[in-house]
């Protein structure tokens, strides 16, 4: 369930200021919204595991530094006006913006490569697409919408219709992580 607060604006210091209660809350332009406590369910967080390990593989195998890898709800600034912040489930970072980021940055400034979000039963379609218009238009190169009901994965690019990788498939990331591929059923194995 999605609240909003009753406030019509809020800034990034105000945001940033709210306690942290186990409420999980993004700043979808400049409103908060609230998703209460949330705990993911189990085939969630395999999921995510499983999406971390895939793309953690791959990055060992790069001749070069390539970035990192990021899960858990990473919080990411997305736009200042107004401002927004989401948490993403997973995330790849390129190597320049992980030279970017201090020791202690709460949030990552800049729009990932890759944004990964793992449905829950808990999604609802409208807040699913806004978030892919949000990720595509501050300037992330791949979505990813993993389904672990559905065991797909729709992949969306700014410019291009979406794509939807089925269990029996191979999905890769070129041009974006250069050398990455997985059978999507890799996705969700236990």
């Amino acid at each position: 369930m999605i609240a909003t607060t009753p406030k019509s604006t809020c800034s990034l210091e105000e945001f940033l200021a709210l306690p942290d209660d186990g409420v999980d809350r993004e700043l979808i332009r400049g409103e908060i919204r609230e998703y209460g406590m949330t705990y993911r369910n189990r085939s969630h967080a395999r999921t995510e595991a499983r999406v971390v390990h895939l793309l953690e593989s791959w990055l060992e195998k790069q001749s070069q530094e390539r970035g990192a890898v990021l899960s858990g709800e990473s919080g990411f600034r997305l736009q200042s006006e107004p401002a927004t912040i989401v948490g993403i489930d997973v995330a790849y970072i390129s190597a320049e913006t992980v030279s970017r980021l201090g020791d202690e940055a709460k949030l990552v400034d800049l729009p990932p490569v890759l944004a990964v979000e793992i449905l829950s039963p808990s999604n609802d379609v409208e807040s699913i697409h806004e978030k892919i218009r949000l990720y595509l238009e501050s300037g992330v190169k791949l979505v990813w919408i993993v389904d672990p009901e559905f065991r797909t994965v729709v992949v969306h690019q700014s410019g291009a219709q979406p794509t939807m990788f089925n269990a029996e498939q191979e999905i890769t990331a070129e041009p974006f992580l250069p050398g990455f591929r997985a059978r999507v059923v890799k996705f969700f194995e236990i």
